[in-house]
């Protein structure tokens, strides 16, 4: 099995690798120290100390801060706890109007206000928009997941999960 360099997985990160490279990364098996790489090139690109324990996305992260595990955007800007939805937090600009829409739908195909509203969410910091979702009027704001933190490193990483100050 091939195992990639930290440089190489922050090339990969950074999206600078050659195509054909890349997708040879991504469709073999992945080297047994991949997450530790992966959180190491992460850490290392954001302006804050606090660990990051798991990526949720390319500018979101489920951190150690002090006691508690946090979602935080890559800015530094805290969410709250892991467990709660970081979305209810964000900045949120909903697309309901038919110029809104068109906006990103700039051709004809634009979907009926009426039936469904396209939700950004935005970090209240940075501006970066984390995350889109298209629903329909009045649908509750979506919790993506929970991830099992103890379990995920337990099982899968066989570490254990980093803990805060006592």
């Amino acid at each position: 099995m091939t195992s990639y360099t930290k440089e190489v997985i922050s090339d990969l990160i950074a999206g600078q690798l050659p195509w054909p490279q890349t997708r040879r990364i991504m469709s073999t098996y992945k080297d047994e120290d991949r997450f530790f790489k992966v959180i190491e090139v992460l850490q290392e690109r954001v302006p804050w100390d606090d660990p990051i324990l798991l990526p949720i996305s390319d500018h979101l992260f489920i951190c150690q801060s002090g006691s508690e595990r946090v979602t935080k955007c890559e800015c530094g800007h805290s969410f709250g706890d892991y467990r709660r939805n970081w979305k209810l937090q964000a900045l949120i600009n909903v697309r309901c109007t038919e110029a809104s829409l068109r906006e990103i739908y700039p051709n004809n195909d634009i979907p009926d206000p009426d039936w469904m509203e396209i939700r950004e969410f935005i970090c209240p910091d940075c501006s970066t928009i984390h995350e889109v979702e298209a629903a329909a009027p009045g649908y509750p704001i979506v919790h993506d997941f929970e991830p099992d933190l103890e379990g995920f490193y337990r099982e899968w990483l066989k570490k254990p999960l980093p803990e805060g100050p006592s």
